[in-house]
């Protein structure tokens, strides 16, 4: 990378929310108690470490990553452009900064020309992944992931999805979406929002929902990136590609950008937010 990633904006909040005070929320737990809201805070962080983008990968990135995680105690970290043995090194992490159930999670790219997993130049699978602590009681938790319809035929990697449901709690999602073509990455954002995870909540249950990442599509942007995202969810955006969206019974709290310190081409975006509770009506 040449060059210090320049200053991102502090986010925006892309929805009128109305901000509560939640009493008792503690640094590091996830959930004030059984009926009343939680608190979920959320990192993303594009890692550029398949070493095939030699412009941003440093082989730096996941210890930069482990040094976050350690010190802001996230309680979900949405991955992209990772290999598939960095969710094992982040997940020793996130033990490190929570006391509880932390689970991790790891869908492959596909490769269009094998149908195989995509894979990084160290020969492991290349994708996207989440990390999720799952404050007590654990209920047991569930993968979903998939395969968009919708990909470039000129580009090999073909983008996925996955989504941790965390019983009774929540879903956490991720995508890193096409580069190639911000209308393709727009209709790729739009089948998931619009048809894969309606589809979790219909066949599954309906539980707060969150999806964090890398989405090559800008606020303001041609296409905008709102033109995927359900007129009753909440949108923030890191001042860039990087994007977070809610279901309308989430609340957001606070966002802000962290430095990678030159590890990776983007900057780590956490946002903290509330959830209801098992035994809050609107869950």
């Amino acid at each position: 990378m040449a060059s210090r990633p320049s200053p991102v904006p502090r986010p925006l909040v892309v929805a009128v929310v109305c901000l509560i005070s939640v009493a008792g929320l503690l640094a590091g737990c996830s959930v004030s108690d059984a009926t009343g809201t939680a608190r979920l805070r959320v990192l993303q962080l594009n890692l550029c470490n398949s070493g095939m983008a030699k412009g941003c990968y440093t082989g730096r990135s996941v210890a930069r990553a482990a040094e976050v995680i350690r010190s802001e105690n996230p309680d979900v970290v949405t991955l992209n452009e990772i290999c598939s043995g960095d969710v094992d090194l982040l997940e020793q992490a996130m033990r490190q900064a929570h006391d509880g159930t932390v689970v991790g999670a790891f869908q492959p790219a596909r490769n269009g020309r094998t149908g195989e997993p995509y894979r990084c130049v160290n020969g492991e699978q290349y994708g996207v992944g989440v990390l999720a602590y799952i404050a007590r009681p654990y209920r047991g938790h569930e993968v979903h992931a998939g395969i968009y319809p919708a990909q470039d035929p000129a580009d090999p990697e073909q983008r996925a999805w996955l989504c941790v449901d965390a019983t009774g709690v929540y879903y956490a999602c991720t995508t890193h979406l096409a580069y190639t073509s911000s209308t393709l990455a727009l209709a790729q954002c739009g089948h998931l929002l619009d048809t894969a995870i309606p589809q979790l909540h219909a066949r599954h249950r309906y539980q707060p929902t969150v999806v964090s990442g890398d989405l090559n599509l800008r606020h303001g942007g041609t296409p905008d990136v709102r033109s995927c995202v359900p007129a009753d969810h909440l949108h923030l955006h890191d001042g860039g590609v990087q994007q977070l969206m809610a279901t309308a019974d989430v609340t957001i709290r606070d966002s802000r950008s962290i430095s990678m310190d030159r590890t990776t081409d983007h900057a780590a975006f956490l946002v903290t937010l509330t959830i209801p509770g098992p035994g809050d009506p609107a869950h």
